[in-house]
């Protein structure tokens, strides 16, 4: 490669990498307790069960759970119902102040064949939800989520760029080498260059899962405006469906489940919500298979007919988003796959930490007089 093309990928390597490092440490230390987070809240004591029973018993209807839930709350309107992907034998019920988003919620698990209340858990207070607000959005908000999508974006031109340079290094060293009788930062060196080479494929799936994560929100705002405003066009400039005029939550489930019989509840959103229009109650409904149950399907309700309005198929960038979510935390393949998610995390945390040292070490060897180094070693030095 000739050395202008090599300085200009040195220049690009280094400052990506500087720029980012710091945030995608954060974004590593934070995401580690984030791959166990069912685990870790059965050992805090806050991850809700329903007791077992026998799999014939009787649930009771969703009217009945809401109203369960709207007791404990009066004051508060629901947003949305969710079952956990594992088990029809809990509801989860969201409510806030008003139907408009916020971070002011209640949730109420209530169990499915006894209407039971089996817990009121705060999913906005904890260890686990401050790693959550920093690894999302810094608790910034839509802001925070866009610049960490940004850092996404510099981490993946550090990756490309990285394994530029150290394609020409290798022709001078056996894969592996660490070469241990030199000074310490070249030794550091050499281990920095080998776990960026064996994270070099997950590191990017992170980083690029990561970053359109960070897209979320706009996606789903495009998507309403692009596909969904077309759809409730017949309902425009109509105010949201009271609460008492609206039709049997059960009755309208069942009439968006016999529209997509071979698909689960996932959530439901309620009318006027941010998942919702102000005039249906929308059901989101996922596949029976492993990689089909990440998938969301919507059918709109009407909320005071419970009729079908509409079952519109997600876009391709909606679809891209609800595959990259599991795929970013290895949600897909049980604790064998959280387990190498986990230690490719901890080697990437080894990798961003010894390119800080080295750019540091860098700095206070810059003003001493070093012996020349040799041919082999001088491609090395511009990866840092």
């Amino acid at each position: 490669m000739h050395n202008k093309t090599i300085r200009i990928w040195a220049w690009l390597h280094k400052w990506s990498s500087l720029v980012c490092t710091v945030f995608m440490l954060l974004l590593c230390i934070t995401g580690l307790p984030l791959i166990f987070h069912h685990e870790i809240g059965h050992l805090l004591g806050t991850e809700v069960e329903a007791p077992p029973m026998p799999a014939d018993t009787p649930r009771i209807s969703l009217d009945k759970v809401l109203q369960i839930a709207r007791a404990q709350h009066p004051d508060r309107v629901v947003q949305f119902v969710s079952q956990p992907e594992d088990s029809e034998d809990l509801w989860f019920v969201t409510m806030t102040p008003t139907p408009a988003p916020t971070d002011d919620f209640r949730s109420v698990a209530v169990d499915a064949r006894t209407g039971a209340v089996l817990a009121q858990p705060r999913f906005d207070e904890g260890f686990m939800w401050v790693m959550f607000k920093l690894h999302v959005d810094l608790f910034a908000g839509l802001a925070g989520k866009l610049f960490l999508g940004l850092m996404g974006l510099l981490l993946l031109v550090a990756v490309v760029s990285g394994v530029v340079l150290y394609a020409p290094f290798m022709r001078k060293l056996d894969f592996g080498t660490v070469r241990r009788d030199r000074r310490p930062r070249l030794k550091w060196l050499d281990l920095h260059n080998l776990l960026g080479i064996v994270t070099l494929v997950w590191l990017f799936v992170v980083g690029a899962t990561g970053m359109i994560n960070t897209w979320a929100d706009l996606m789903i705002k495009y998507w309403q405006y692009d596909k969904l405003s077309v759809l409730l066009a017949p309902y425009q400039g109509q105010a949201t469906v009271p609460v008492g005029e609206r039709a049997s939550v059960q009755r309208s489930l069942d009439v968006a489940l016999r529209a997509a019989p071979d698909m689960r509840l996932s959530f439901v959103a309620f009318p006027g919500t941010a998942f919702s229009s102000p005039h249906h109650t929308t059901f989101f409904l996922r596949g029976n298979q492993p990689l089909t149950s990440r998938l969301l399907q919507p059918v709109l309700v009407d909320a005071r007919t419970a009729e079908v309005t509409a079952s519109p198929h997600l876009p391709w960038y909606l679809t891209g988003l609800l595959v990259s979510q599991p795929l970013h935390f290895g949600d897909y393949g049980g604790m064998p796959m959280k387990i190498l998610w986990a230690l490719l995390d901890i080697a990437s945390i080894i990798v961003l930490g010894s390119g800080l040292y080295l750019w540091l070490r860098k700095g206070q060897n810059s003003g001493q007089h070093l012996p020349k180094t040799p041919q082999a070693e001088q491609p090395a030095e511009g990866i840092a």
